[in-house]
């Protein structure tokens, strides 16, 4: 998971991202790959430099061959927890991006993708 963070701190570096936004791009990450980890046994995160007229950002995909979420919507909900956790790792990570989204595809697995964005 360290190694994780380390890329994706590099990649908001290279981004361009000021150390707020470096801090939120990477809490968010730890928190996925966490639940990858924990729920899925592991899982892939793919890191994107993303431009578009005015900006660039960073999406992140946390993707895991697990069960999958069985209610997306309480598993949102801040103080949802299935482990020992305190329940803040979904919605936690949805409040620090931009944009979120999160599939559960038929058969299990989950995938996760999240964009920051900064301006300039």
């Amino acid at each position: 998971m360290l190694e994780a963070r380390h890329a994706v701190r590099a990649a908001t570096l290279e981004t361009g991202f000021g150390l707020v936004d470096q801090t939120r791009v990477v809490t968010a990450a730890s928190e996925l790959v966490r639940n990858a980890y924990i729920h899925g046994g592991g899982g892939t995160l793919v890191i994107e430099r993303l431009r578009r007229p005015g900006g660039r950002g960073v999406r992140l995909t946390v993707s895991d061959a697990g069960p999958g979420i069985a209610n997306v919507d309480a598993a949102l909900a801040d103080g949802f927890s299935t482990g020992s956790g305190l329940g803040h790792g979904l919605g936690g990570a949805r409040r620090l991006m931009h944009e979120f989204r999160i599939d559960c595809p038929p058969g299990g697995g989950t995938i996760v993708c999240v964009t920051r964005w900064t301006s300039g």
